[in-house]
């Protein structure tokens, strides 16, 4: 199943609504800062593309330490970009013009 297929899914929908629920519709991250932020995302901690047997699991064994850790959080946008994704924030070097110009 494509990852569109599987956020498209029932079953998500379903645990997504149980994670949100279980947070009470808040930003876990922010929450943990003591600053208080609604939640719109549903953040797999364990990236479905690389364990997509995780994929509808709120609680996992950690792969490499065998220690109980929380799968699913509610995250705010922000935070999803900024802390669980700081990868998508890199900014390219500005490259070379091909052409210098000349005005």
């Amino acid at each position: 199943m494509s990852a569109i297929g599987f956020y498209d899914s029932y079953a998500w929908r379903k645990v997504r609504r149980e994670v949100m629920a279980m947070d009470h519709n808040e930003c876990q991250i922010c929450y943990a800062q003591h600053k208080h932020t609604p939640g719109v995302i549903v953040h797999h901690v364990y990236h479905l593309d690389k364990h997509p047997a995780f994929g509808l699991s709120i609680w996992v064994d950690d792969p490499a330490t065998g220690e109980r850790k929380r799968n699913l959080l509610t995250v705010c946008r922000e935070c999803h970009e900024t802390v669980c994704h700081p990868e998508r924030m890199a900014m390219e070097p500005p490259k070379e013009p091909l052409t210098p110009e000349r005005w």
